[in-house]
């Protein structure tokens, strides 16, 4: 990939994260991963099982990156090292959002617009290693023995919520919850159904 950095993977982000767990003596979390998040989710399923009292998938996939999705990650690096951040929001923000949200909510859009635009071209370089290069995770499913809620917009063209329905059913005891009017960005598209469907998720475990 043109211009990547070392030290960006789906295993450091998960070895980062278990060590900040460590270092606030924390023995076991519930993990709630959006898109990338839920990569390091499945990493640390890998790694350190027992660390997951409950896990929530978000917009995401098990499913490692097919040989053409690995190409349109290096288009889109060689996009970002040659015309900026600017750039790539002007090409992810419609693959992001819902056409509802793109329609009817500017804010939104313009929120999500400024977000991929502040961040560092290296960390944007490192960010899209990482989701090329991430292993399968769709063995693993069958294994996981705590409770997992798998969150799908309806309108997600980046992990569309059939898949995501799918993913939920190979993980044993899994819910699933779709959300109207919601593309790859649902806390920000549609936060009140989204909380909504945490709020439910998490009474249930306490």
């Amino acid at each position: 990939m043109p211009g990547s950095s070392d030290g960006y993977s789906v295993g450091q982000y998960a070895a980062d994260l278990l060590a900040l767990l460590d270092g606030l003596d924390i023995s076991q979390v519930v993990v709630c991963g959006q898109s990338l998040g839920g990569y390091i989710i499945f990493e640390l399923f890998r790694r350190a099982p027992t660390r997951i009292r409950a896990a929530i998938l978000c917009s995401t996939k098990a499913a490692a990156d097919s040989a053409a999705a690995k190409r349109d990650r290096d288009v889109m690096a060689a996009l970002a090292q040659r015309d900026g951040a600017r750039a790539v929001a002007e090409k992810l923000v419609p693959k992001l959002l819902s056409r509802a949200t793109l329609e009817q909510q500017p804010q939104v859009v313009k929120e999500v617009r400024a977000m991929i635009e502040r961040a560092p071209v290296a960390g944007i370089l490192g960010a899209l290693r990482a989701l090329r290069d991430r292993p399968d995770s769709t063995p693993l499913l069958g294994q996981i023995r705590v409770p997992v809620l798998v969150i799908a917009g309806d309108d997600d063209q980046i992990a569309p919520a059939a898949g995501m329905q799918e993913m939920a059913r190979a993980i044993p005891g899994a819910r699933f919850a779709l959300i109207t009017g919601a593309g790859h960005v649902a806390p920000l598209e549609q936060p009140l159904p989204l909380s909504g469907a945490l709020g439910d998720f998490l009474t249930a475990l306490s």
